[in-house]
């Protein structure tokens, strides 16, 4: 593994474990040339999957990619890291177990929704604004009025 820092390509690992939900070992590693310590994770991966535009263009899917967007719909919202380990690491093998390589940006974008509605419906309307390209207060309105009244569950609605 190449040291992040110098680029040093001899690095040792100091410790090796397995993430809270065992999908993946995390290795903290240490580099000799410039001392300087960072960690590393290794996950399975069944597929190279590749990620196909609405205009056509073709890029590999990238789970990093993934797990940024999603904090960014989550920021400052009450949802543990753990948690959206979790969904990305299921949204991931999902994707993987379908047996197809090329997945449409769409089906990937309504995989995302899909779970995020269900994990915080703040988020799910954040992600949704920038997915569905959101462009004046209606359109959260017309998408909004989808949504069930939270209010109804708790049955305090007139």
């Amino acid at each position: 593994m190449r040291c992040p820092f110098c680029g040093n390509e001899d690095t040792q690992v100091k410790d090796s474990r397995p993430t809270e939900d065992a999908a993946a070992i995390r290795r903290r590693r240490f580099c000799p040339a410039c001392g300087a310590r960072f960690t590393t994770f290794e996950r399975v991966q069944l597929r190279d999957l590749t990620v196909v535009k609405r205009n056509g263009k073709r890029e590999p899917f990238d789970r990093d990619k993934l797990m940024r967007s999603l904090q960014l719909s989550l920021r400052k919202r009450p949802v543990e890291p753990e948690r959206v380990e979790r969904m990305v690491t299921g949204i991931v093998r999902e994707l993987e177990s379908t047996g197809e390589t090329d997945i449409p940006a769409s089906a990937v974008g309504e995989l995302i929704m899909e779970r995020l509605k269900v994990l915080d419906e703040v988020a799910y309307v954040r992600f949704a604004s920038v997915y569905r390209d959101f462009r004046e207060a209606k359109d959260f309105e017309k998408f909004l009025g989808g949504l069930d009244d939270p209010l109804k569950d708790l049955g305090e609605t007139d």
